[in-house]
């Protein structure tokens, strides 16, 4: 088939549509390379998608440190990158809260990049049906004032003709926002999926940090007591051997 054939209608919509239909048209433009770069994006980082960093953490928890690390160490994504960081910091014997504030620096500049693009997203779902209501009013207000110039000799497929090419904006309009706020949507569920998948994950990995500073603290007391009480049996004796030597 050829792409002229494909091409008239489109281009017939918007000779008819006038300059509201043109700038709505160069909107759905945008969008789609914006669409097109973010799900490229998500789809090399992995965004949502936290299976591997969440069997990484099943393995750390199990004594696994070395394979846990490994199993990060190729991986994009903004949830791996935090627990592999969490993991190295823990290793290296920093306290809980400068791993915190390292994996939070780390998580929010990753999310950050990661919405960008998505307020343009937003501004054109919003922008367009407005611009085909805007396209809509000045088309019916020629219209009307052609019926108007028209005194009595009144042609109605005249005004009919004008109503509809009036209402093409406001289809135009809304036949681009909402795709755009659907996959809009989709998008911020990603994120918000990955950002609960960083608070849990490397949450995971605290704890274990912690439980295990407790353990090695409880087996130091318990060293402590024992040695107390190894102690203690001495001295009887030596106050048994006092009290027979008066």
């Amino acid at each position: 088939m050829d792409v002229s054939s494909l091409l008239q209608p489109i281009l017939g919509i918007l000779e008819t549509g006038g300059p509201v239909v043109m700038l709505i048209g160069g909107l759905s433009v945008i969008a789609l390379a914006l669409v097109l770069v973010k799900f490229l994006q998500f789809s090399r980082e992995g965004v949502g998608r936290a299976g591997r960093a969440r069997s990484a953490v099943a393995l750390w928890r199990s004594g696994q440190q070395r394979e846990a690390l490994e199993r990060l160490s190729s991986s994009r994504s903004a949830t791996s990158e935090a627990v592999f960081t969490a993991m190295q910091l823990t290793v290296q014997g920093h306290d809980r809260s400068e791993i915190e504030q390292e994996i939070t620096r780390k998580a929010m500049a990753r999310l950050h990049q990661q919405q960008w693009g998505l307020k343009a997203l937003d501004a054109i779902a919003q922008i367009a049906p407005l611009l085909g209501l805007f396209g809509t009013v000045l088309g019916m207000i020629e219209a009307f004032q052609a019926l108007q110039a028209a005194g009595n000799s009144v042609d109605p497929s005249m005004l009919a003709g004008g109503i509809w090419v009036a209402l093409l904006t406001t289809a135009a309009g809304l036949a681009v926002a909402m795709p755009v706020s659907l996959i809009l949507t989709f998008l911020e569920s990603r994120i918000d999926h990955e950002r609960v998948a960083i608070e849990t994950l490397t949450a995971g990995i605290l704890l274990a940090h912690v439980s295990g500073d407790r353990k090695s603290s409880g087996a130091g007391r318990v060293a402590t007591e024992a040695a107390h009480a190894s102690t203690g049996p001495r001295a009887v004796p030596l106050n048994g051997a006092a009290a027979h030597a008066h």
